[in-house]
């Protein structure tokens, strides 16, 4: 029996595929959150003008794009350094791979602590407003805060949002499982849907989430009451169950689906490879 050559590079061409969007994968979650991001969109503004100009003939800006790509590479290392060195002490310790799993055993070891400082804060009424950085980067507001990169721990949350301390007037914002800063300033929705009744924390946690994907829990000065905004939309009076669910819908859910569906895909395009070359002589 002779080797079908057509299959063998068929598959190579299919697993070469594979390799290369599993690695785009990984780094696009790698690099979510950051400054990185927003270099994206950049280069996608430069790939379209110097498409154009190929397109329609304009040499200058054709000349330009070229210069601003060729020099560019060399920026973009300087400027992203850390976030590129990051990647590699990432790469060099294999954990691209477990990435995604280790983010999830992280979010629950939030969620558990963020649990801790809900009970306590709600329970004696301390008002407190704290963002969870999702995809949307939010430099903008960890830079209006007072930083202090730390650990998450429900103690340190609580005492942050004491009544009458240096901190707790503002939001804590929670970046890449730390604390990153606190007293931030969120921008304050000036929607009429919002009850009258809410204060700023609320109408700050609000604004937040017209303008980012940052999830914000709101615990309610004069009630106690825990509130968590996302997508525009205010989630009130939820009980420890309502928002534990919540939150690992958002912060665990999601990305183990992602993943399931990843791998799901890749052994069901190995299974019709392997129906297929089983099924020739």
């Amino acid at each position: 029996m002779g080797i079908n050559w057509s299959n063998i590079l068929t598959l190579s061409n299919l697993l070469d595929i594979l390799v290369v969007w599993f690695i785009i994968y990984e780094v696009i979650i790698l690099l979510k959150g950051t400054k990185a991001v927003q270099l994206f969109r950049g280069v996608l503004v430069i790939a379209i003008v110097k498409i154009i100009s190929v397109i329609f003939g304009f040499t200058t800006v054709s000349y330009l794009t070229d210069q601003v790509i060729n020099w560019g590479v060399i920026a973009i290392i300087v400027i992203f350094q850390p976030e590129i060195r990051r990647g590699l002490e990432h790469l060099g310790r294999g954990s691209i791979i477990k990435h995604a799993q280790n983010q999830n055993v992280e979010n629950e070891k939030m969620i558990l602590e963020l649990d801790k400082a809900i009970q306590y804060m709600s329970k004696r009424r301390i008002g407190a407003l704290m963002t969870i950085q999702m995809d949307t980067g939010l430099e903008d507001y960890i830079e209006t805060g007072i930083k202090l990169d730390a650990d998450i721990t429900g103690e340190l949350l609580i005492n942050t949002f004491i009544p009458n301390t240096p901190l707790h007037d503002g939001a804590v914002i929670i970046s890449n499982n730390r604390v990153a800063v606190a007293a931030a300033y969120l921008p304050l929705s000036q929607s009429n849907l919002i009850p009258k009744e809410l204060g700023t924390r609320h109408r700050a946690a609000v604004g937040i989430s017209e303008v980012t994907d940052a999830l914000t829990i709101v615990i309610s000065e004069e009630t106690g009451e825990v509130s968590i905004t996302k997508n525009n939309e205010l989630l009130r009076g939820m009980n420890k169950d309502d928002y534990m669910k919540f939150l690992r819908d958002q912060l665990i859910t999601k990305q183990d689906s992602m993943n399931k569906n990843l791998f799901t895909t890749i052994f069901n395009w190995f299974d019709k490879i392997k129906q297929s070359t089983g099924g020739q002589k």
